[in-house]
């Protein structure tokens, strides 16, 4: 088994590009597999290994189609929605967290 030729960061060749990359270009990488990889200094946080796909086996983006809206949509609004008070809270609320803002701070009076 070969293994996939390796890069130095930014210094990739012409043709390869990141799933990013594909993305900005409105391609994506079609089911092929990686042609490469680029390794990045360990200086800094982040992937240390970035894949690499050829442009030229890259398909074009598959088009958004109104039941993958209304799903995206749908997806959206359960993020924003507070499991607690039941309201949209205009962001996206973090796992973390749990709830709104406005709910964690009425726990936090609980509490005092």
């Amino acid at each position: 088994m070969a293994s996939l030729p390796h890069y130095r960061w930014r210094f990739a060749p012409d043709g390869l590009a990141t799933r990013r990359q594909l993305r900005a270009m409105g391609l994506r990488p079609g089911g092929q597999d990686v042609a490469a990889e680029m390794k990045r200094p360990r200086r800094r946080r982040g992937p240390l290994v970035a894949y690499l796909y050829r442009i030229d086996l890259a398909k074009p983006v598959r088009p958004m189609t109104p039941g993958r809206r209304a799903a995206l949509d749908a997806a959206m609004t359960a993020r924003r929605t507070c499991p607690n008070c039941r309201t949209d809270a205009g962001y996206c609320i973090p796992p973390t967290l749990g709830m709104c803002g406005t709910c964690i701070s009425h726990e936090e009076q609980r509490f005092y």
